[in-house]
């Protein structure tokens, strides 16, 4: 039974808003007991935020979130799929629940140099390894007092500079592995969501918690997760194409006609109509949040947790789906890498996005694995050079594209790609970009900062007036769906135990 205790300004129970309709908003109503007034405003028209499918070809492309990573027990997205019923049987069989893939995608792969030859397995999974040994040398400075030096990237260079002069093999065998070390730096770039390693931040690097669980797709679009959490919520609880302009707080606001009940929050959207709230959680982007924190909150936010948005990072990592009409690789592959062979991650980096933005794509993961999808492959993209993509044509990131893929296989008969869609996290509004990281000169606890709601003062008498949910409010989850939701859950239960609306655990997740 629903807790009656849930009292808010004025006697009744307590009105909430939820700024944004993401999985950490749809997860804050799914567990908040006071639904008799509760409001999400979501700025798009359609509910989901970074998680977004799209029909292409025969089948669908994830635009946004495309796994589950660690879909096991302990993954809260796994688990209400799964109650769902939107995972394919496979997926909680138990071995695959066990596997321990760090984070990394386990995917069978064939490496094309730019020569347009296929690079040694061998030489690949050696130098894969040595890379590999490398990033998990970085749980030492979890905690460490003395750091060798401030980035994951520079750290790792330090240590591939000393190891280079060790290795076996002639000076072309040398350069290679190099190259291909280039490219494992490029890959960690997508996962991480930054335009290079050296913005990220070695200290608490290993913070971020993966778990375990062979990673794995909804077979019929991520989309059907917030779709059906969406159903489930009382009609017009959600207001589609409703963007806020300002959340005003620590305010005295009436409605009119009503002069008894004062409500400490008002949220006014571009579109002029004011809500009037007990509590709003806010559960917007920290790209919109850097753009935007200065005039989105009236007054604004305390000082600590402005730093915390300006430190914290958030980067790009776009995706890029084409369709052909027959598949030039081979079935068996699920991941075409793709290894630029004049690269180093010694040199320094090319700064011309027009001439070279294309070398920072890590290759290519095949659709096949979803036969229904047809001939698709999927492009992944990071930085700089993935926001410069986003400005080009379709037609011009088709051709380039087209024309790497020629090179690569070392045929320039190739058939263009017959479609092309791609994502542009950056470019949207509402998000400026994919997710977040812990960037130089910031920690977990700037995570922390940005999730503690307001007022500050804990004995004011109007407590928990804005809350904070979302990805970059996880402290060891950030960038995942499943640290998106957690964190809605989160700062429901704040509210339910402010009201004492604590309901008898229940056998659901």
């Amino acid at each position: 039974g629903r807790a009656g205790a849930m009292e808010g300004s004025g006697g009744s129970s307590p009105r909430v808003l939820v700024v944004g309709a993401g999985l950490a908003a749809l997860g804050a109503a799914q567990r908040l007991r006071a639904a008799g007034h509760l409001r999400l405003l979501e700025a798009r028209a359609r509910a989901g935020g970074r998680i977004c499918t799209r029909p292409f070809g025969s089948g669908l492309a994830e635009l946004g979130a495309h796994w589950i990573h660690g879909p096991s027990e302990g993954n809260p997205v796994f688990r209400l799929a799964s109650r769902y019923g939107l995972l394919d049987p496979s997926a909680a069989e138990e071995e695959n629940q066990q596997v321990e893939a760090g984070g990394h995608p386990l995917l069978p792969s064939v490496t094309y140099g730019s020569s347009g030859k296929v690079l040694s397995p061998e030489l690949v999974n050696s130098t894969r390894a040595i890379f590999s040994n490398l990033l998990d040398s970085t749980r030492v400075f979890l905690h460490a007092d003395g750091l060798p030096a401030p980035s994951v990237g520079q750290y790792l260079r330090a240590e591939i500079a000393q190891l280079a002069p060790t290795w076996e093999g002639d000076e072309n065998t040398k350069q290679l592995r190099l190259a291909i070390l280039n490219a494992c730096f490029k890959l960690e770039c997508c996962i991480s969501g930054t335009h290079s390693m050296d913005l990220v931040a070695l200290g608490p690097f290993r913070e971020y918690t993966t778990l375990p669980g062979l990673d794995c797709t909804f077979p019929g679009g991520y989309s059907g997760l917030p779709d059906r959490m969406l159903s489930a919520l009382p009609e017009g609880t959600v207001l589609l194409n409703k963007p806020v302009r300002t959340i005003w707080w620590q305010g005295s606001f009436r409605e009119d006609g009503d002069m008894e009940k004062e409500f400490p929050v008002r949220v006014e959207c571009e579109d002029g109509d004011s809500f009037l709230a007990d509590h709003v959680i806010v559960t917007v982007p920290l790209g919109f949040l850097k753009e935007r924190h200065q005039d989105f909150f009236q007054p604004p936010l305390p000082e600590r947790k402005a730093e915390a948005i300006r430190c914290l990072g958030f980067g790009t990592n776009n995706k890029i789906f084409l369709e052909f009409e027959q598949p030039f690789w081979d079935p068996d592959y699920q991941l075409l890498e793709v290894v630029w062979e004049d690269e180093s991650p010694l040199a320094e980096p090319s700064t011309d996005l027009e001439a070279n933005w294309f070398k920072k794509l890590i290759g290519f993961v095949t659709s096949l694995f979803l036969p229904r999808y047809g001939h698709v492959l999927c492009g992944f993209i990071a930085g700089k050079e993935s926001e410069y993509m986003e400005t080009l044509s379709d037609a011009e990131v088709l051709s380039t594209l087209t024309r790497v893929l020629r090179m690569l296989t070392g045929n320039p008969q190739l058939p263009a790609p017959r479609s092309i869609l791609r994502s542009r996290w950056h470019s949207a509004p509402y998000t400026q970009g994919s997710y977040s990281y812990v960037a130089v000169g910031s920690s977990g606890e700037d995570i922390d900062a940005l999730a503690q709601p307001l007022p500050e003062d804990a004995s004011d008498p109007r407590p928990l007036q804005v809350l904070f949910a979302g990805e970059a409010t996880h402290r060891t989850f950030y960038s995942t769906t499943h640290g998106a939701l957690l964190s809605g859950w989160r700062e429901a239960e704040r509210l339910n135990d402010l009201y004492g609306a604590t309901e008898p655990p229940c056998p659901t997740p």
